[in-house]
């Protein structure tokens, strides 16, 4: 009985998904219109200001300089994250769209473009006593280079649909809305990185009221075009399967990837859990600055799947990795 409750601990949703799932839900019942939308989408957009100038705040400087010595594993990531991901979205195409909505599947495809996650990336490398600085290096670097990378595979992928922008519409729009006030954190950090470290606990508030205000706000937008109409429970099942067929080829990929070109176990398992993650925290708000609101909630919920899952995923698996011997590959 002990054992069943420690698994349910270790996959039961988190409070920010418990979150995440009660905003749709309100979302659903009182969605936000006419005028009101419009004063919410400003707002929004001024929390994701602050969510990215915090982002370039908490960015320390060291950690980047400790991790380049480790560039072979730093580019394996990147190249996991911004290649194999978008391509392996390419392939399964005829697979999606024979499963999901033209709308779904490109949500998939926007989720394989988006850089990984930092916090959650670098807690499961530690717990399964892989190579945390190396983790911490790469995470960043991930999401800095995302702020570049990810509209410009939008712009070259996203073709049709989504009402995607121009390439120049979204690398304008990325850098005003988000990479300004990331420098901006980012040259500020000798004044107020100390501060921003001891209150962290606290300032995760901002970064995940950010997310929950876009969701709101698109989803809003999606009950008015009739996202449950158009949605149901076959749908949600389907999407599901595809988020997991997804996260365990990549998960593989990562793992025999790190071992055929030599890595040891601790860089190893950065690779599989930096290369494997997509964020919840930088794509809702790129989602946002990238697509259309009407399109904004069918394309941010494969993203919002796939985050839940590759987290319960990776519990499991750091806490397998945490018991394997340490000569163990």
């Amino acid at each position: 009985m002990s054992a069943f409750s420690a698994l349910l601990q270790r996959v039961r949703p988190d409070n920010f998904t418990l979150a995440l799932l009660a905003t749709v839900g309100v979302a659903t019942i009182l969605p936000c219109t006419g005028r009101a939308a419009a004063v919410a989408g400003d707002v929004t957009a001024v929390a994701i200001g602050a969510l990215f100038f915090l982002h370039g705040a908490k960015l320390p400087r060291e950690a980047i300089v400790a991790g380049l010595t480790h560039w072979r594993l730093h580019l394996l990531v990147l190249c996991c994250t911004f290649v194999m991901f978008p391509v392996l979205g390419l392939l399964m195409k005829p697979l999606a769209l024979a499963m999901l909505t033209p709308e779904l599947y490109l949500g998939m495809l926007f989720l394989c473009m988006l850089p990984s996650t930092v916090q959650s990336s670098i807690a499961f490398t530690a717990m399964a006593r892989g190579n945390v600085p190396a983790a911490v290096c790469s995470a960043s670097a991930s999401n800095f280079a995302g702020i570049f990378l990810t509209p410009l595979l939008v712009s070259a992928l996203v073709v049709q649909g989504g009402g995607s922008r121009s390439a120049l519409d979204a690398v304008v729009a990325i850098t005003v809305q988000l990479l300004l006030p990331f420098i901006a954190g980012q040259l500020l950090r000798p004044w107020i990185g100390a501060w921003v470290d001891r209150h962290k606990p606290k300032l995760k508030y901002i970064d995940q009221g950010s997310i929950l205000m876009v969701v709101y706000t698109a989803f809003s937008a999606a009950v008015e075009e009739g996202i449950w109409r158009q949605l149901g429970a076959a749908s949600l099942l389907a999407l599901v399967f595809v988020c997991c067929l997804l996260l365990a080829a990549v998960l593989w990929l990562t793992a025999y990837a790190s071992r055929r070109l030599g890595f040891s176990r601790e860089d190893a398992i950065t690779i599989v859990f930096c290369g494997s993650k997509k964020s919840l925290a930088s794509g809702v708000p790129m989602a946002k600055v990238l697509f259309a609101t009407s399109s904004l909630g069918m394309i941010i919920l494969p993203l919002m799947l796939f985050h839940q899952i590759q987290l319960m995923v990776c519990a499991v698996l750091a806490q397998r990795y945490s018991r394997e011997p340490e000569a163990a590959r």
